[in-house]
């Protein structure tokens, strides 16, 4: 096995630790979470990955107006990016209004945009749940799922839009 074999070994424990990296998760006040997942392989930028999950946990009530977010030196530690990338997408959360900055205190969500009361969340996706599982017995795969998602969710945006 000799050195090949140290080598893979070595790689796949950076890999693990670079796993762990990417999924960090960060507490705030009122048991608020948000868990920032950055997919390398995606081709989305990390600063719009970051942008998109901040605006998501918004949207589904995991953030609320008044928490803050996980600071820039809190999220370059945890999943070793550049601070830049980091300022870049706070910088975007305020232009939409979402977020503001205080100096010297942190990133703080301003406003709960779209979000939806959890109870009304909690339903809509047992519902979906049911729905995705009587698809995947019914033989159809991950992306057909998603096809069936998107072209709904278009059509019916369609329709709200000509209405």
């Amino acid at each position: 096995m000799g050195t090949s074999g140290n080598g893979s070994l070595c790689r796949s424990r950076l890999t693990a630790a670079r796993k762990i990296a990417m999924l960090a998760s960060f507490h705030y006040s009122h048991s608020t979470m948000i868990n920032f997942r950055l997919d390398r392989t995606s081709g989305v930028t990390t600063y719009w990955q970051i942008v998109q999950q901040v605006r998501h946990a918004v949207r589904v009530g995991r953030l609320k107006a008044g928490d803050q977010l996980p600071t820039v030196r809190e999220v370059v530690a945890k999943l070793a990016i550049n601070p830049n990338t980091v300022l870049k997408a706070y910088r975007e959360l305020e232009r939409d209004g979402l977020v503001a900055s205080r100096p010297g205190q942190g990133t703080f969500v301003t406003k709960a945009a779209h979000a939806m009361p959890v109870t009304a969340h909690t339903a809509l996706r047992r519902s979906l749940e049911r729905w995705i599982r009587s698809a995947r017995e019914a033989g159809l795969d991950v992306e057909n799922i998603q096809a069936i998602v998107a072209t709904t969710l278009q059509e019916s945006k369609e329709k709200v839009d000509t209405a």
